[in-house]
């Protein structure tokens, strides 16, 4: 069969454009989570793959009978769960492109305008964030992948070491690594040690305070220990934006500690840095010049499909270092005069990610994207009052952004265990409605609803609706 690509491509992509505006102007009337049930898009495909070419027309048809409803919506305005991700039309077309030209960004020869576009988008974001030209960007998939990178770098930067030559199994005689991190930390931190073999066990917690910092003294406290009982400190992850409240560990007394112990310092702000391009909320890297590498992803909180993360550093000879395996095959006369990104990871192949970056920053400016996050953070403020002044409802963290972290507290339950069942109860009928689509984290020991305003569709009508669901349920649970 000949291919149909160059003859049929124009009129085929009209269909799925189409499909896709029509989805973006139907979001408000589908339900954010689908009343899906294991197995229930599974059973309705075929068990053998089609021997015989199919329509697009037939495929569209099955994405929206079979497809859709088992579809959670992160693009929907009243998706306030976990960290949003939501895409816009200069990241949906960005894709698009990246997928025509489907190349492979290993090296510069293998396509040069993928590596000059990466160096250039990313020096544009670093000035976005008022970072200094110490610091050297790169782009990842995940926040996973950007920090277990910086775990591996920091394992790395111990010359006397030798890992990535010996492995741990050649060592003879030396302390055990031990990496320092909150116990607000997101689990990719314990992942990252895992693959880069430190291990679950040379993870160390450090307390946090009644507003989930990270507390610098116990850090200090935990180094002394860990120095005295044979353990080397090579590494501390601060988290700008945790998780659960995105709290915000004062990297400044952190980083002061680990220059004096001459520990890497790696600040994990995937959610809340990118933030920081709102000039009054610049502080939320305040000592961010004193770490060694940190993490965001530009697809949390800046309107771009997934997968995109961005990891700065200031040693990008470090990160070489620690990956760089060139083969005869991939030897290129160019070598000593560009940047070959396969250098600098564990990836060899990278999709043209950097694409995203660009069209979106093109398309809104910075006025404009600025612009969008700080009603993000406005909404956010709001729906934190309302929360406050209900006799109803209690806040259980602080909301620095727009991540609000509260409970239901019933006048009718006394109990610690009733009053989480209750509040669990209430998250899956506000879930189980289709009208939002609501998150959870635990706070000493209480079950915390969250909402998290950060998509690009969200409206302060969207979120007066949430909280307008929030008391409807509760006033149900209640009767």
């Amino acid at each position: 069969m000949k291919d149909k690509t160059s003859k049929n491509i124009k009129e085929s992509g009209k269909l799925f454009i189409n499909w896709v505006e029509k989805y973006f102007s139907e979001m408000d009337n589908y339900p954010v989570l689908p009343n899906a049930k294991p197995g229930d898009v599974k059973k309705q495909l075929p068990i053998n793959p089609p021997k015989k070419s199919e329509e697009y027309e037939e495929i569209i048809s099955d994405l929206e009978k079979i497809i859709m409803p088992g579809v959670t919506h992160w693009n929907h305005p009243k998706f306030m769960a976990y960290f949003n991700s939501s895409s816009s039309d200069p990241g949906i077309f960005a894709e698009l492109v990246s997928a025509a030209f489907n190349t492979n960004g290993m090296l510069w020869k293998s396509n040069p305008a993928s590596a000059e576009l990466e160096e250039v988008a990313l020096d544009w974001f670093r000035q976005m964030l008022g970072l200094s030209e110490n610091f050297w960007g790169i782009i990842y998939d995940l926040a996973s992948t950007s920090t277990m990178q910086a775990i591996v770098a920091a394992r790395e930067s111990l010359s006397d070491y030798s890992i990535r030559d010996k492995g741990f199994g050649g060592l003879q005689n030396k302390p055990r690594l031990r990496l320092y991190t909150s116990e607000q930390a997101h689990s990719s931190i314990e992942k990252g040690a895992i693959v880069a073999g430190i291990g679950l066990e040379g993870v160390r917690k450090i307390k946090v305070d009644e507003n989930f910092k990270m507390i610098p003294s116990e850090l200090q406290k935990a180094i002394t220990e860990d120095k005295a009982n044979g353990w080397k400190p090579f590494c501390v992850v601060a988290t700008v934006g945790t998780t659960s409240t995105t709290s915000i560990d004062p990297v400044t007394e952190i980083a002061a500690i680990c220059k004096s112990e001459n520990i890497w310092l790696h600040v994990d702000a995937a959610h809340a840095g990118v933030a920081a391009i709102v000039p009054e909320m610049r502080y939320l890297l305040d000592g961010i010049e004193d770490a060694d590498s940190f993490v965001l992803n530009p697809h949390k909180w800046m309107f771009m499909p997934i997968d995109i993360s961005v990891l700065f550093t200031k040693h990008k000879g470090i990160l070489k270092q620690a990956f760089s395996i060139i083969p005869d095959y991939l030897k290129t006369d160019e070598d000593d005069e560009v940047t070959n990104y396969m250098d600098y990871g564990i990836q060899l192949g990278r999709r043209f990610r950097s694409l995203k970056l660009w069209f979106v920053i093109r398309h809104y400016g910075t006025e404009g994207l600025i612009e969008i996050i700080r009603e993000h953070l406005k909404l956010g403020q709001q729906f934190s009052k309302w929360i406050n002044e209900s006799s109803d409802f209690e806040l259980l963290a602080p909301t620095p952004l727009s991540t609000i972290c509260f409970r239901a507290i019933p006048e009718n339950i006394k109990t610690e265990k009733e009053v989480n069942e209750f509040n669990k109860n209430l998250m899956d009928a506000i879930n189980n409605s289709g009208k939002a689509f609501l998150s959870h984290t635990v706070l000493n020991g209480k079950f915390t609803i969250r909402v998290v305003i950060s998509g690009i569709r969200t409206e302060e009508k969207h979120v007066k609706e949430v909280y307008e669901v929030l008391i409807d349920e509760f006033k149900k649970l209640t009767k």
